[in-house]
């Protein structure tokens, strides 16, 4: 018997034909009860696997995920994405899964290579990320009914419970709400908010978290609390910026919270009050420079994410009659608290900071 056992090593141990074996492994109900309890033995005891492209061939399947590789934006924004893509890379591998990447520049041409990679059965179904109101990849997706997920909800209120597609998405709401929680059980009460103009899906539900939490603890008025937010383009410099105009406007701050981390770095340089600020994301700059970040579980995404397209592959998911919980999966971030210094803004070349910490 050579290194690896094959079909034949097992039936050869079960006194079987190879045909039978085949039998049991694809259609084990027309093989009558003891012979099929005899070759599930032999398998047992060889440890015989079947082989991964004899099932492809066999089951039409080409068991491969499609997921677009997104573009360099830097090496702060991009650090969840990718740390996505590996999770869920590393765990469709463990469930006899591959993962396909491929590039696309815009929404359209992204239908374009899902369209490519359909026709040529080169995938199963596919992993969106970035997700929008009314986006037209998951319209075509179901018009062309095949199997995908997105790391995103729908972001329209009408499919948020009754979705017509699967989704996994991290709670900003609730991440921004208990980092908000956490400045005011530290005894700040007048606490800014950095975040990104709207309309922004996930901007607009990080910024309710904040605002939420603020109105229930009554410290500040709501005219008050409107000049306690600055709204921004994402990056390091407009999270300075923006620090800057608080320092101007808002009469008196004690702590601030940002959308993003790169936002939080910004505003961590234009800080010479050493106000506490608290970023999102928790990205290896956070970790790296003492920035207290929300924290999104990545690795807990993943595995939600392909739980829901087996579904999908399966014919379950969304279906009427079937018990499973429904087909979205809302994963709850955690606060990553750290011991906070300010950088001086001459301390270090943000470019080169930044580089640094996202090799």
């Amino acid at each position: 018997m050579g290194e690896f056992p094959t079909v034949t090593d097992v039936a050869r141990v079960a006194g079987v034909s190879r045909q039978t074996v085949s039998n049991v492994m694809n259609t084990p109900g027309i093989v009558k009860a003891d012979t099929r309890a005899r070759v599930e033995a032999a398998i047992s005891a060889l440890g015989y696997r079947p082989h991964a492209s004899a099932r492809r061939l066999r089951t039409r399947r080409s068991s491969t995920i499609g997921i677009r590789l997104d573009p360099m934006i830097d090496g702060i924004s991009g650090s969840v994405l990718d740390r996505f893509l590996h999770a869920l890379t590393e765990q469709a591998d463990a469930r006899g899964l591959r993962v396909l990447l491929f590039t696309a520049t815009s929404p359209e041409d992204e239908i374009s290579q899902f369209r490519r990679l359909n026709d040529g059965a080169d995938v199963d179904g596919f992993v969106l990320t970035s997700t929008t109101a009314d986006d037209p990849r998951t319209e075509w997706l179901l018009e062309q009914g095949i199997a995908f997920v997105t790391f995103g909800r729908p972001w329209r209120s009408d499919d948020f419970t009754a979705p017509r597609h699967p989704w996994v998405d991290v709670d900003g709401y609730s991440g921004l709400h208990a980092a908000t929680r956490a400045q005011q059980d530290a005894g700040a009460t007048r606490i800014a908010y950095i975040g990104w103009p709207s309309p922004s899906g996930t901007g607009d539900d990080r910024r309710r978290g904040w605002h939420d939490a603020m109105l229930e603890r009554g410290d500040v008025s709501a005219e008050d609390l409107a000049c306690l937010e600055v709204v921004t383009a994402d990056g390091v410099d407009q999270g300075a910026a923006a620090m800057q105009q608080l320092a101007r406007t808002a009469g008196g701050i004690d702590a601030v919270l940002c959308a993003s981390d790169a936002l939080a770095l910004g505003a961590m340089i234009a800080n010479p009050a050493r106000v506490p600020v608290t970023g999102y994301d928790n990205t290896p700059i956070a970790a790296a420079i003492g920035l207290s970040s929300v924290d999104q579980p990545v690795d807990e995404v993943a595995a939600a994410a392909l739980e829901l397209l087996a579904g999908e592959f399966e014919g379950k998911s969304g279906a009427p009659s079937d018990p499973a919980p429904p087909p979205f999966r809302m994963v709850t971030p955690r606060l990553i608290t750290r011991q906070f210094a300010a950088i001086p803004r001459d301390s270090v070349p943000v470019n080169a900071l930044v580089s640094e910490v996202s090799r």
